[in-house]
């Protein structure tokens, strides 16, 4: 196929961002609700991060955290952010104190009963985040919009919690959330228009690029990227060394590969000493207490300057378990084995309606997920390829695992010599499949 130019990848991302602002179908009676204060339950990572957007935009911020120690502890991780960008030159020593001054601690989710919206951010647990919502639903004022920063839970089994469902859904933040500018919205079932005009007003506010997404496991982002981790973990069980599948990735454009980003988040994220999970490898590794960067090995080894270096003990550990000796691939196979599946996933969303266009798809993986620029896009990029030799690879990778059986879209573009960006399956719908 025709390679597009560097003009037409430009024009293309810059309109599908414009596009993604679209809300076909949402009522023009709808004005957005005032939002004055914002209240956000957890000052860890995310939920500092999360606040700083809104103090940074000038609106009030409580942060709740439940002990004085962790409250003081995130207020002060904002400050140190705040101050190093004023030291950086990007705004005035003044704001600082100016932006603090826009938060105020507490210590129970009922202090955010005059709060406008109510953001959780707590841990990716459905236990503990329908006990916060029951909590919230319970204190919160009416009209408040409540809202989840969940990023693959189930949004309508949270909203079933609170007795105003119509009032409840995603914000999708990515970390670090004070400087990524996607915010995938997710529209639950029963999410009424004005909440989602509400949030696709207030997404511009605080300066963030949105999407707004359907219910389901992953949203748009993750679970796209889930394909592409499982795939590059099958890799390495047929003897492909992690290096040498995130060097085929960032020769592809990527900043890191799956296993350098897996080490970055840490190992231990999800896992506990003891713990069988999915991914034996993993679990090997974290016993040996290589969990990542912040303990200076997990797949890589790390110096002081966090360089990551292939490790002779994970390779070992590897050999071990996958019982195959290390081959070598060649890195166009790497990329399609890894990259196909994205693609073909994509168009399962389509298919489920849970996503508006193809190109909203695109704008997701451009701003949240390091998606290569010059490759305009997950679905820009498969245009560049075709959906013949997508197929032909997912028909192969589908005959070793079901879970990756070609998409009804995939058969069908590749029939009819059709465009993935040009796809319409109707816009986004909630409820049940």
């Amino acid at each position: 196929m025709t390679s597009p130019t560097q003009q037409d990848t430009a024009d293309y991302i810059a309109q599908s961002g414009q596009m993604a602002w679209t809300v076909p179908g949402l009522a023009n009676t709808h004005d957005p609700r005032p939002i004055k204060t914002v209240g956000v339950i957890g000052a860890g990572t995310m939920g500092g991060g999360i606040s700083m957007n809104f103090a940074t935009a000038g609106i009030e911020v409580k942060i709740v955290e439940t002990t004085q120690e962790g409250l003081d502890r995130g207020l002060s991780v904002v400050r140190g952010h705040y101050q190093r960008s004023a030291d950086k030159g990007r705004f005035p020593q003044h704001e600082v104190e100016a932006r603090m001054g826009r938060f105020t601690g507490c210590l129970a989710i009922a202090d955010l009963a005059d709060c406008d919206l109510i953001i959780e951010a707590v841990f990716e647990n459905m236990d503990l985040k329908r006990t916060v919502f029951a909590e919230i639903d319970r204190v919160a004022k009416p009209g408040a919009i409540l809202a989840t920063n969940t990023s693959a839970l189930n949004i309508d089994e949270i909203a079933a919690t609170t007795q105003r469902p119509q009032d409840v859904i995603g914000l999708h933040f990515f970390s670090p959330a004070n400087v990524m500018k996607l915010l995938e919205i997710v529209r639950a079932d029963q999410t009424s228009d004005a909440i989602v005009a509400t949030c696709m007003a207030l997404a511009k506010t605080i300066n963030k690029i949105a999407v707004l997404v359907g219910v389901c496991p992953g949203f748009v982002g993750n679970r796209i990227l889930f394909k592409r981790q499982a795939q590059a973990l099958k890799l390495v069980y047929k003897g492909v060394m992690p290096w040498d599948v995130d060097a085929a990735l960032k020769a592809f454009g990527f900043r890191m590969g799956p296993f350098q980003m897996s080490d970055l988040t840490g190992l231990d994220l999800g896992w506990s000493k003891g713990a069988k999970t999915h991914n034996p490898i993993r679990d090997a590794l974290c016993e040996v207490d290589r969990r990542g960067q912040k303990t200076s090995a997990g797949y890589y080894d790390y110096d002081a300057a966090r360089t990551p270096v292939p490790s002779e003990v994970s390779a070992e550990i590897i050999t071990r378990l996958t019982g195959v000796e290390p081959i070598e691939m060649a890195p166009q196979m790497i990329i399609e084995t890894c990259i196909f599946p994205m693609i073909n996933e994509a168009l399962k969303i389509l298919e489920e309606n849970k996503v508006q266009r193809p190109t909203d798809i695109d704008v997701v993986w451009l701003n949240g997920y390091g998606w290569p620029v010059g490759k305009g896009g997950l679905m820009f990029f498969a245009d560049t390829i075709g959906a013949p030799a997508i197929l032909m690879k997912m028909q192969a990778l589908a005959a070793e695992d079901d879970a990756f059986s070609p998409a009804i879209l995939l058969q069908t573009l590749a029939e009819t010599g059709g465009r993935f960006i040009d796809i319409d399956t109707g816009g986004l719908k909630t409820g049940p499949l």
